[in-house]
């Protein structure tokens, strides 16, 4: 997966980063809120291997939401900054199903 440079690019190209094999009874929905220079909200779902559509906007009741700078996220996407450290130094705050937020990294693996 090659590296992007914007959150619509990210989220336009996000087919080609999600690994069903690894979504395999997976049911959720995915919420992100951006803050910064890259601001903006949107949601997908995941159904046992299959990734629905992007949405803009928030959902009314996501499984898990993540929310950080749009600029930290891309250097997540991109693989210049770790899911856990960005948690752990605060870049990257997540409500609700933490461990779904964990197994993201398997179905969504950041670029190489």
């Amino acid at each position: 997966m090659d590296k992007v440079s914007s959150i619509s690019e990210y989220f336009a190209r996000l087919n080609e980063r999600f690994i069903p094999s690894e979504a395999k009874g997976v049911s959720c929905i995915i919420q992100y809120d951006f803050s910064g220079d890259n601001s903006g909200q949107f949601h997908f779902s995941v159904e046992d291997g299959v990734l629905g559509p992007v949405t803009a906007g928030e959902h009314p009741n996501p499984s898990v939401t993540i929310t950080m700078k749009g600029e930290h996220f891309l250097q997540m996407g991109n693989g210049e900054l770790d899911g856990a450290k960005a948690y752990m130094t605060r870049k990257m705050k997540v409500k609700g199903k933490i461990p779904l937020a964990q197994k993201m990294k398997k179905f969504l693996p950041p670029a190489e």
